[in-house]
């Protein structure tokens, strides 16, 4: 492996251009920062990370939604790196040692089963993730839970983000590395419109050192050919046309809307919502939830601009200081794939 490593960033010294390439996946910036990747590479090569952690783009509005449950009697379920995420006023972690029923799962299905057993309660689960984990969801509703069973919709779409992050222009990233799970749902082809469209280089990644290596070596071959596509770096996982099965229990079970990310205003088309045919298990419409809009970020922080690649977690005042993993003030601190906690494991600090 380590002669691998040396040969790749030998070749990719060889055919070096200034490129400023974004990828969208907490795990890649993990393996970017654990493995000093960017040390790796020639200053000319830039790597940033994007949105890529599907926790940390939760707005605030949809953290409080799930704590208005609470005052209903709810019994609040979800994964345990959305406890601390901050809503406008408090984190559901906070709301829960106020006395609020919420609860850390490991999946839909461990709420589901809660359900079940407990039909006098009324059970909410917060649906958050990428394309990854929205085919699971899809396959509990089509399995027809309990009647005491809803979900909070908060899946979000990984292509309509790069879309408006392009056509922003703010960004100014000129190639992309894919991420593999979300493209072993939903294959290359989504994304083929930002090389044919756009002229940019891309290729879809794995998880290891080697694989981002090959992916920025791809990418660069790409723009010294003038041949821009999405190379599948990650064939051994990932097939042009995804998986079909899971691609049609999304189609079947949700509608796609548009709503705002944390970070980011309203993207066009980014989010997965129940269709009607469903709505029995859709808590906005059992609850008639409505909640205003509230600030992002607390005072001092860049999660924003972090999520959109515009900033570093370093550029931060807040990191390190008063904004740590035990003690996080923005989103991107909360989560193991938030760029922020993933940059303070491996950051050397002062």
């Amino acid at each position: 492996m380590k002669n691998l490593s040396k040969e790749l960033v030998h070749r990719i010294n060889d055919i070096a251009v200034p490129v400023r390439i974004m990828h969208v996946c907490g795990s890649h910036e993990h393996t970017i920062m654990e493995n000093g990747i960017r040390t790796l590479l020639p200053e000319e090569v830039e790597i940033v990370a994007g949105p890529g952690c599907p926790v940390c783009v939760v707005p605030a509005r949809e953290i409080d939604e799930a704590l208005s449950l609470v005052d209903k009697g709810v019994t609040i379920t979800t994964f345990g790196d959305m406890m601390r995420v901050p809503g406008s006023n408090k984190s559901l972690s906070e709301a829960k040692a106020d006395g609020a029923d919420v609860r850390i799962v490991y999946g839909i299905n461990n709420a589901v089963e809660l359900a079940r057993k407990n039909p006098d309660q009324k059970v909410v689960f917060i649906a958050a993730g990428f394309e990854t984990t929205a085919p699971t969801t899809a396959s509990e509703i089509l399995n027809e839970p309990p009647e005491n069973f809803s979900i909070l919709s908060c899946h979000r779409l990984i292509p309509p983000a790069l879309d408006f992050l392009i056509d922003s222009g703010e960004t100014n990233l000129n190639a992309l590395i894919e991420p593999g799970h979300v493209c072993t749902i939903i294959g290359n082809k989504p994304f083929e419109h930002f090389s044919t469209k756009y002229g940019i280089p891309q290729a879809t990644a794995g998880f290891n050192p080697l694989d981002i290596l090959m992916a920025v070596y791809l990418i660069l071959r790409q723009i010294k050919n003038d041949d821009p596509h999405v190379d599948n770096e990650y064939k051994r996982a990932v097939r042009d046309e995804g998986n079909v099965v899971a691609q049609k229990a999304m189609a079947d079970v949700f509608t796609v809307k548009s709503r705002e990310w944390r970070g980011f205003p309203k993207i066009p088309n980014s989010v997965y919502e129940l269709k009607p045919e469903f709505s029995q298990y859709n808590a906005r419409e059992i609850y008639d939830i409505e909640v205003k809009d509230v600030t992002e970020a607390p005072k001092g922080c860049i999660c924003g601009p972090i999520l959109r690649g515009l900033k570093r977690p370093t550029d931060c005042k807040l990191f390190g200081k008063s904004c740590t993993p035990l003690h996080p003030i923005g989103a991107c601190m909360v989560s193991k794939e938030g760029t922020c906690n993933i940059a303070h494991r491996y950051t050397p600090m002062d």
